[in-house]
């Protein structure tokens, strides 16, 4: 939908001010051989993978798929396991698709900059193509090639060819940009059209089933802080003998010191039963103990 749009759209200008303040303050070619290249992919391929990692880590859905152990199709014949298998892969796939806009930002800036890929691959190119250094032995030539990106290491007898090796490694890296970006395009139309044409949904049924999914979740969200916010305030009640907000509160529970060391300390989800989990310590010792022990009257009027 046009959140989705507009998600991608914010991601892919964030990853283009962060290429170009990540260029500026610490992209700087080592000009040596055998260094040339690792710096050069490594700048390229890391931030990258990285940012692939993020977006899978920072989408709802792939810990949906991680963390569902049980489903309905569990419960069905083993003639709708073609049907799971499809699901899994839309889901898949659609999480792909989102954790893949930030990288191949990433990639299509850098190569249109050209900077990286000059770097990476200067010590490759055929000197010999112009008629440069014909008497050097081809180590001192790749030595001599792995300074180009750095015009001030270059010999003046060097610096046409240089200027001639720079401009061809800046077209084919602005040209690879470009045909990333040709190519993701081309793939997310087809995709998009692919998926439209298998969809069992009219057009319009599928933009009702959006907003509905949408509007699912943001209310769940909703019921789920409530619901958390009053079931936690039980036990804070049981705890301290009223509940936040109160008004008129006439005695409060001194808790005692064993009780405090109960809810104190480090603690993970404990399951208690076939169906059930303790959420804190707290939650553990408001589902065991009683309410008992000192209570102290106030003043209405403190």
């Amino acid at each position: 939908g046009k959140e989705v749009i507009i998600a991608n759209a914010i991601i892919a200008i964030l990853t283009i001010g962060g290429q170009q303040l990540f260029s500026f303050f610490t992209f700087s070619c080592p000009c040596h051989v055998g260094q040339n290249l690792i710096y050069g992919l490594a700048f390229l391929g890391v931030p990258a993978l990285i940012l692939l990692i993020v977006g899978y880590a920072l989408n709802n859905q792939t810990w949906r798929l991680v963390m569902g152990k049980g489903s309905h199709f569990e419960r069905v014949t083993s003639s709708n396991q073609l049907l799971k298998c499809k699901l899994v892969c839309f889901v898949l796939c659609s999480i792909t698709g989102r954790a893949l806009v930030a990288p191949v930002t990433w990639l299509a800036v850098t190569l249109i900059n050209g900077s990286y890929y000059i770097c990476a691959v200067s010590e490759y190119v055929p000197l010999y193509y112009y008629e440069a250094a014909p008497n050097v032995t081809a180590s001192e030539r790749s030595r001599i090639l792995a300074t180009f990106p750095c015009s001030q290491l270059v010999p003046p007898e060097m610096t046409r060819v240089r200027d001639e090796v720079i401009l061809l490694l800046r077209y084919q890296s602005q040209v690879a940009g470009w045909l990333l970006i040709a190519v993701v395009v081309i793939t997310v139309f087809l995709s998009y059209c692919l998926a439209s044409c298998v969809s069992p949904l009219s057009f319009l049924h599928f933009r009702y089933w959006s907003s509905y999914v949408d509007n699912e979740q943001e209310l769940f969200d909703e019921a789920t802080e409530q619901h958390s916010r009053l079931y936690a305030m039980q036990h804070v009640r049981k705890f301290f003998g009223f509940a936040p907000g109160s008004e008129n509160v006439k005695e409060i529970r001194i808790p005692s010191l064993r009780e405090w060391q109960a809810i104190s300390g480090l603690a993970f989800l404990k399951r208690v039963d076939e169906e059930h989990y303790d959420y804190s310590l707290l939650h553990d010792w408001a589902l065991k103990e009683r309410a008992s022990g000192k209570y102290l009257r106030i003043d209405e009027d403190p």
